[in-house]
């Protein structure tokens, strides 16, 4: 009998059998898929970094820069116990093909670094930070033009702080140096709405989605978010923000899974109470609402309309994509569904909207981040006002034909011309809409099986286009 594959084998495994799926489809020479689909390079370290005690500890860490077919590359950095080398890897490969499907002018990458965050304090987390992007450093892994890391799990603001103040440290000449790292505070040239952008990002996903009638007939389903069930895995900061938006389009939170456990009610979870319940308590268990399951996977097994996984890879496999109930399953993580699971799940007629396409509202106001960077200039300076203006000389306009004036309260909403975050959001909402149309464009015309098929089918063709165009390949 076969010993299992580890779940984090099993996840380089599936992104893998992803590719290659969609690649036996397209018309590209093998070299050229070859090509796409190896990582280009991956720096693997280990450095000493003196805990709180003044003890050395070795640490492990990676960045792998997966595609260089356009530069810079882009993808986060995870802290975890658990990382890889090959999960590093898969993650970057993810990367490049979820930049060419939102159209992003980046390659992939992902960085990793062997610790539990958790079990750190914040001193030791910022030597070990400061050592890692010193090392990156060193050997061109990062850097505005190069390589751009980003938040990931285990990883936040205050990780993304230090990087960019060592490299500022270490670079002090270069005119963009605050472009080397995204997901910065605010107030050390991050951008708004960058925190909430993947949370946010995939409940407009799933907008554009559950907005196509036709599919949604197919799954015996209403068109639109509004009374939709959903059971949400993970409260972090992705679970959190895109239980938050889905529940403001209307949709009922019915289930949520954390580590200790899970509660289910049908009918509805306060969201707000149950979240500031778990980052309290750190737990669900007493929340006082709904059936409490010590077992977070049973949660993810009961009945709802909608599944939005947010937490780790390896999350729905063959061993229980058989018990779920949802009709959809939308990855808000990096590969929380493998390619047994998937395959179970695409039998029982389930829906499943690909991370590929799902999560990439993180990078792309990343990608607007590192503009602003560039141009050292927010958005809304050099809009804001004349928007104001325009619409002040149309409101002038109107009231002389109407002879109807707004108090002053009315006429100011009307006239207010856009702040950074508005931009922001407006410019995700378009970046994840303008996606799915090319998904479901290529699911439809070239009658591929299935969305993730089709996501990593434009993806494809996208990066070997891009190679072609420089000449590498006919």
């Amino acid at each position: 009998m076969h010993e299992p594959i580890p779940v984090r084998s099993r996840f380089f495994q599936s992104v893998s059998a992803y590719f290659d799926r969609a690649a036996d489809l397209t018309s590209f020479p093998a070299g050229l898929l070859d090509q796409v689909k190896s990582c280009n390079s991956v720096y693997r370290m280990k450095f000493p970094v003196k805990d709180d005690e003044g003890n050395i500890v070795v640490i492990e860490a990676y960045r792998a820069q997966h595609s260089h077919h356009r530069l810079p590359c882009k993808g986060g950095i995870r802290f975890s116990a658990h990382v890889t080398q090959e999960e590093t890897v898969a993650l970057a490969a993810l990367m490049t093909y979820k930049c060419a499907l939102v159209g992003l002018p980046f390659g992939g990458a992902k960085g990793s670094v062997r610790i539990d965050p958790r079990a750190c304090s914040p001193g030791f987390r910022e030597r070990i930070t400061r050592r890692y992007t010193a090392e990156l450093i060193k050997k061109n892994f990062i850097g505005p033009a190069m390589d751009v890391p980003a938040p990931d799990y285990g990883t936040g603001e205050q990780e993304m702080a230090w990087i960019a103040d060592t490299y500022r440290a270490m670079k002090f000449n270069e005119p963009d140096l605050y472009a080397c790292v995204t997901g910065k505070p605010l107030d050390l040239h991050g951008i708004p709405g960058r925190r909430e952008a993947t949370g946010l990002g995939v409940s407009l996903g799933i907008k554009e989605c559950l907005d196509r009638e036709e599919d949604m007939a197919e799954l015996g389903l209403t068109p639109g978010i509004a009374g939709k069930r959903v059971i949400i895995q993970g409260l972090g900061n992705v679970g959190s923000y895109a239980a938050h938006f889905l529940q403001k389009a209307g949709a009922s939170i019915v289930g949520i899974a954390e580590l200790g456990g899970g509660i289910y009610n049908p009918a509805g979870i306060d969201l707000r109470h149950a979240t500031r319940h778990f980052r309290e308590n750190g737990s669900l268990a007493d929340f006082g609402t709904g059936e409490f399951q010590e077992d977070p996977a049973r949660t993810l097994e009961m009945p709802c309309d909608l599944l939005v996984p947010a937490a780790l890879e390896g999350q729905i496999t063959a061993a229980n994509a058989a018990r779920l109930q949802a009709r959809i399953v939308a990855e808000a993580a990096n590969g929380p569904v493998d390619d047994e699971g998937e395959a179970i799940l695409l039998k029982r007629g389930i829906l499943i909207i690909p991370d590929l396409y799902l999560n990439a509202g993180g990078v792309t106001v990343s990608y607007f981040e590192w503009l602003k960077n560039l141009s050292h200039v927010s958005f809304d300076r050099m809009s804001t006002r004349i928007s104001e203006d325009a619409k002040t000389k149309i409101m002038d306009s109107v009231e002389q034909l109407t002879g109807r004036r707004l108090d002053p309260a009315q006429r100011a909403i009307v006239t207010a011309g856009p702040h950074e975050i508005d931009i922001v959001h407006s410019a995700l909402a378009e970046t994840m809409a303008v996606a799915y149309h090319s998904i479901h464009d290529a699911w439809k015309t070239r009658d591929l099986p299935d969305l993730r098929t089709a996501a990593f089918y434009v993806a494809i063709d996208r990066v070997c286009r891009s190679y072609q165009a420089h000449g590498i390949f006919p």
